[in-house]
């Protein structure tokens, strides 16, 4: 009977649990303010987490902000603070998409930060148009939240 109650208890609280659906869109110039909304993605998936909800992120990724998602992001960011900026937002990334955050960058954000193809990390997605991505997941019930 114990353990008939345990099963009902984590049934019910697993019933109760919410889903937090997001995609973030980044197109900030600031190389400082993106490492520090990275690191805000993360945390904010934590905190979902701590209190038993789940989390089904996404960032998309275009104009300003697409050197991020390059394996030579170094050769961008010329002075050593946004070098070091651009380290973490750069990690952060990768971790993120450890977690399961789908990461899309925009094919024409690419061509226009002179980004080739072969040089975007494994685990982030091309799409020919990073907008297509951001309304299909606000189409599929994801909020929208900015990087500008």
């Amino acid at each position: 009977m114990k353990r008939f109650f345990l099963l009902f208890i984590a049934l019910a609280a697993s019933a109760l649990a919410q889903e937090y659906k997001a995609v973030f869109n980044c197109n900030a110039k600031d190389i400082s303010y993106i490492a520090s909304r990275m690191v805000l993605v993360e945390r904010t998936i934590d905190m979902i987490e701590q209190k038993g909800d789940s989390a089904k992120f996404a960032i998309t990724i275009h104009g300003s902000c697409a050197p991020i998602v390059s394996k030579n992001y170094d050769e961008t960011y010329l002075d050593e603070n946004s070098l070091k900026a651009a380290e973490l937002s750069h990690k952060q990334l990768q971790k993120l998409a450890k977690r399961g955050v789908e990461i899309t960058v925009c094919a024409m954000s690419l061509n226009a930060n002179t980004i080739p193809k072969e040089d975007v990390l494994s685990s982030i997605k091309i799409s020919p148009n990073s907008f297509l991505e951001t309304i299909s997941y606000q189409n599929n019930g994801y909020a929208l939240m900015v990087f500008e």
